[in-house]
């Protein structure tokens, strides 16, 4: 591609990221080498990019969900597009759909609501994930949603209620992470974060 059509290509998607009432396909159609969300028919950019200390987290608990719940379960871990309308896609860090539900998967990602998600808070996500994405997920009747504190190993644990989240458990240290709709899970914070260094 010459600078011209590169150039070109980057004030279309600058355009697009100001446009409201975008749909999936429009939001499918960027390449510019950022990672979105779609909010609302609106592009919310995902940066900065995830620390490292957030992907041992992510990796960790991915192994650690999979160990135990891999039979029934099919674990995906970000990027993963999570399309709950035709103007509302995210990406979480983390998400369960069990097996017998393996029609809403497809090559461009989960159609419709997962079993669970899990969000690993960052300083640029903080709010994000714990009001906006709180409020969206139950609004698209996702069961189960966990927010997971890196700096101190604490994961909260939201069900379902109502069609709203109510916060069930707060998870620390060896107390074992069990789940009211996912009889697999079993381990504790202390199995995840003894395995991440301290890192500035």
């Amino acid at each position: 591609m010459s600078d011209k059509e590169d150039n070109k290509n980057k004030h279309a998607y600058t355009e697009l990221i100001k446009e409201d009432n975008l749909t999936y396909d429009d939001y499918a159609s960027i390449d510019d080498g950022n990672r979105y969300e779609l909010v609302d028919g609106q592009l919310e950019l995902m940066s900065p990019a995830p620390s490292v200390t957030h992907q041992l987290i992510s990796a960790q608990m991915q192994k650690r969900i999979t160990e135990s719940c891999e039979s029934d379960y099919i674990i995906l871990d970000a990027p993963i597009d999570v399309i709950l309308a035709d103007n509302e896609v995210r990406q979480p860090d983390l998400v369960l759909i069990h097996r017998k539900r393996l029609n809403i998967l497809r090559n461009r990602g989960v159609i419709g609501p997962p079993d669970l998600v899990v969000e690993i808070l960052s300083p640029s996500t903080l709010k994000r994930d714990k009001i906006d994405k709180l409020n969206m997920y139950a609004n698209f009747r996702i069961p189960e949603y966990w927010i997971v504190e890196p700096k101190t190993g604490i994961l909260e644990q939201y069900s379902l209620h109502d069609a709203q989240y109510t916060l069930i458990d707060v998870f620390q240290e060896d107390e074992h992470v069990t789940s009211p709709g996912i009889p697999c899970i079993s381990f504790t914070m202390a199995d995840i974060m003894k395995n991440i260094p301290n890192l500035d």
